[in-house]
């Protein structure tokens, strides 16, 4: 760690500032990629299972929530253009604990989501490529997106951009072909014809009742993770004034088409009780609409959609510990920017982190309850960091009232949205201790916070050993 003062910049990143390349339809399309987890693609058959066509309300409810999140961050990081994230301006509001605590849990958040996300790719190229060692695939992975952002931010953007893209146009054109399978009463070979009244006519929407609907939140969560990925944008963006309010006001209607139309499809053509919970139904709409290479298809966007994931991760740890590095919270060598203006000692430590993990991954015997804790232990973290942007709002009200009435993007809602949302983070983390699969979640989260803590102690120890030697000095 470094042991400046908090704030002063470590002299490896002196001379260099973090570039304003990413134009709109780069951050529209980062937006949108974040907005599009591949739990959609993969997990809705399972919650379907699980909540029935009340599915359709449980994502609509979360996107409106995590709405009011990205409101505030946008309100937040507007307030002042140089915080560059979500990092800076909880370090201003709320403290420097509040900076490293949220610097920190969202590095870890993305390690812990690009784990399961190179995992996934090694196991989606095996069905072209079956002989290949798991391990291999899964390095080429953490390479190729290693040396793609060491170039340029603007080629990260134009990834994310063509990676957004293709989920976007496979998303359409399931919801395009359910539409045309539901105007064409289409009759599957089980005898089941395609049609609205498939929400509704077999037990209702809440055809198991609240706990079904309630059970449906636990693994839906999941899919928005990196909703919040546009605000780590913000010291790259062109144009922040209008580029960042764009990206987050179309976040309502992404949930609608992307989310709300996509589950209909499926609902309408497949009846909900013949879902099937560990298969894509993406896959069975396309096979049942008579597209031979439907698999192979899905089997691509799905890849795709987990290699913007892992993209994502990479973009975004190296310039968390690009902040942190900046504030004095990690090792100045993280503050260094390269002659193309990237953090690349951040990129290349966390691209690190992600191969031992997926060894570490390869080596545990049950895949599943490996993935199922992954991916809870990083839902829990990253509602740690939404929660922390509704503190960082709340202070921000107290504090800076004279800033709130200038805004021209204030937050609908204001403080009142902010204790409903945090309120509803609370409720999440009480359905997640009703299941043991991801209850061990909740056992494992604490831990990483003490390790947090400790070291928060030994760099405030440090801080004031240093400064009381600069005062004897002087």
């Amino acid at each position: 760690m470094n042991n400046l003062p908090h704030g002063q910049r470590p002299p490896e990143a002196e001379g260099h500032e973090l570039q304003r390349s990413l134009s709109n339809r780069h951050i529209q399309l980062i937006a949108i990629g974040g907005a599009i987890g591949t739990g959609l693609f993969m997990g809705s058959g399972k919650t379907i299972s699980l909540a029935g066509p009340s599915i359709i309300f449980v994502y609509m409810i979360i996107g409106f929530m995590l709405f009011f999140v990205m409101r505030a961050m946008g309100e937040l990081l507007l307030s002042n253009l140089k915080y560059k994230s979500f990092i800076d301006f909880s370090a201003d509001l709320l403290g420097p604990w509040a900076g490293f605590f949220t610097g920190w849990t969202y590095w870890f958040c993305w390690i812990v989501t690009g784990i399961a996300d190179v995992i996934a790719i090694a196991a989606y190229s095996q069905f072209w490529f079956p002989d290949i060692p798991l391990w291999l695939p899964a390095l080429a992975c953490v390479g190729v997106l290693l040396s793609l952002n060491l170039m340029t931010v603007k080629l990260f953007g134009e990834m994310e951009f063509w990676f957004a893209m293709i989920k976007i146009v496979a998303i359409c054109a399931l919801v395009c072909t359910g539409l045309y399978m539901v105007a064409a009463a289409y009759q599957s070979p089980a005898g089941n014809v395609a049609s609205l009244a498939n929400l509704w006519n077999d037990g209702g929407m809440f055809p198991h009742g609240a706990m079904g609907f309630f059970a449906g939140f636990q693994i839906a969560v999941f899919a928005f993770v990196g909703i919040e990925l546009v605000g780590t944008t913000a010291a790259e963006t062109k144009n922040p004034e209008r580029n960042l309010p764009r990206a987050i006001n179309s976040i309502p209607l992404r949930i609608i088409i992307f989310y709300v139309l996509a589950l209909v499809a499926i609902m309408a053509v497949t009846p909900w009780r013949e879902v099937v919970a560990n298969k894509s139904p993406f896959v069975e709409l396309f096979v049942l609409a008579g597209l031979p290479a439907a698999a192979g298809i899905i089997n691509f966007v799905v890849l795709t959609s987990a290699a913007s994931s892992a993209n994502s991760g990479v973009f975004s740890t190296s310039r968390m510990l690009y902040g942190l590095a900046v504030d004095g919270d990690a090792p100045g060598r993280f503050g260094a920017l390269s002659s193309r203006a990237v953090p690349s000692n951040g990129l290349i430590f966390s691209c690190v982190c992600l191969t031992a993990g997926a060894l570490v991954i390869y080596l545990v015997p049950n895949m599943l309850d490996a993935f199922t804790l992954i991916t809870t232990v990083s839902a829990i973290l990253f509602m740690f960091v939404w929660s922390m942007i509704l503190l960082s709002y709340l202070a921000y009200r107290k504090q800076r009232a004279h800033l709130h009435q200038a805004s021209k993007y204030k937050m609908p809602g204001g403080t009142l949205m902010c204790w409903v949302c945090l309120a509803f983070f609370v409720f999440i983390l009480g359905l997640l201790a009703l299941e043991a699969d991801t209850r061990l979640a909740l056992y494992a989260v604490p831990v990483w916070f003490a390790v947090l803590g400790l070291a928060y102690r030994s760099l405030r120890q440090k801080r004031q050993e240093n400064g009381q030697l600069s005062l004897d000095s002087d």
